[in-house]
């Protein structure tokens, strides 16, 4: 079993959710999360002075996937995903060792 993170854009979040429910994968986390990278922030404007954001709003998304099913949840995120700009976000991919669904006590792939 794979836990996949993704950082994406916020209006992205849709897209995402729509086309890995296409691909039958269903069940995700999404959390508001901040951060930077090489998008180093930006600068707005308001009420007529500028200032910095330093931390740039994204939405993390977590996937848990059987092995088999990595590659599809992967492609699908690297196709619907990015914009072509810089700050299009990550993808992360860890092995989880067990999983347990708490109502049933399944564990392993039947617990996903």
């Amino acid at each position: 079993m794979k836990k996949v993170e993704a950082i994406v854009r916020h209006f992205k979040l849709e897209d995402v959710k729509n086309a890995l429910t296409e691909q039958s994968i269903h069940g995700m986390t999404v959390t508001e999360v901040r951060g930077f990278g090489r998008q180093k922030g930006h600068t707005e404007i308001y009420r007529g002075t500028e200032y910095a954001v330093d931390f740039v709003p994204k939405v993390k998304i977590e996937i848990v996937c059987t092995d088999a099913n990595l590659q599809t949840v992967v492609d699908t995120l690297m196709r619907v995903a990015p914009t072509g700009k810089i700050g299009d976000g990550k993808i992360f991919v860890t092995e989880l060792e067990n999983v347990i669904r708490i109502r049933t006590g399944e564990t392993g792939d039947e617990a996903i």
